[in-house]
Parts: C-alpha cells; structure tokens; sequence
C-alpha cells in the first residue's frame, strides 16, 4: 500500500468551542420553518467543527414569539398538551389559545424541542434558546448578531 498522508478528523470537546450569540425576529416567520433553523443552530450543525456527541452550538434569542405564523388550519386544530402530576389532570390548549395568553413563547419553544435530540444532551442545546413574547429582551450585553432566517 502507498504512503498516503491522512488528515486525522478533529473531535471538538464542548469547552473548546466559542459560543456566538444569534437574535431572530419570528414576527410573520413560519413556525416549523424556523424551529428547523434555530434547531440547527443550536446544535451546531452551521459549523465545520461539528461533532454529534458534543454541544458545540450557539445561543439564540427569539423576539416576537407571539407574532410567529402557522400555516393551514394549524392555528385553531394544533393542540398542545400537558399534565398536571394528579390523577385525570390532562390539559390541553390550542395554539391560538396559547399564542392568546401570557406563555407565547412556548409554541416556538415546544417546537424547537420536537427537533433536538431527546437525551441530555437536546436539553443541555434547548437551555441556550431564549424566547420572549415581545420585541425586547435582556441580553444586549452579549452583542447578539443578527440571524438571517430565510
């Protein structure tokens, strides 16, 4: 066999990576488009350095939550579910109930979680998603770029 020089695939640990800041405006933004987008963000698929057992991803901050569009019919038929912890307490809202009240954010946050993985690791990536109802958030210290979510 000839000598060949090989490029030995680089592993990148978490601590190894330089975590960027991202801000995305979901006014009149396509939810599952979106999802899909900050999902990949998240965990860091846009980068080369890239390794599925590591959280290598960035931050990302969503604004607008409540202004973000469902297509179809989903808007009065999609329905979220949870539990209370007693006996019989299943709940269940609409998407149109939800984006209604004071936890908006949720249904972009919901979505987002249905995309990463479901281990340690997808909640480890969903605790760098913030998600904020309106225009404003807390977290211009950090310098967020703008994401282009096209």
């Amino acid at each position: 066999m000839a000598n060949r020089a090989f490029a030995a695939t680089k592993s990148v640990s978490s601590a190894e990576v330089e975590r960027s800041w991202f801000v995305v405006d979901a006014e009149d933004l396509v939810l599952g488009r979106l999802a899909t987008r900050i999902a990949t963000v998240l965990r860091g698929k846009h980068k080369p350095s890239f390794t599925p057992h590591a959280d290598t991803g960035d931050h990302v901050i969503v604004v607008n939550a409540e202004k973000v569009r469902l297509t179809g019919r989903k808007r009065e038929q999609k329905t979220y579910y949870r539990h209370t912890g007693y006996v019989g307490g299943i709940r269940s809202i609409t998407a149109d109930q939800l984006l209604a009240s004071a936890h908006s954010d949720r249904v972009v946050r919901s979505a987002v979680r249905g995309m990463l993985p479901r281990n340690t690791l997808g909640r480890q990536m969903l605790s760098k998603l913030r998600v904020y109802a309106g225009p404003d958030h807390p977290h211009a210290s950090q310098k967020p770029e703008e994401f282009p979510v096209v």
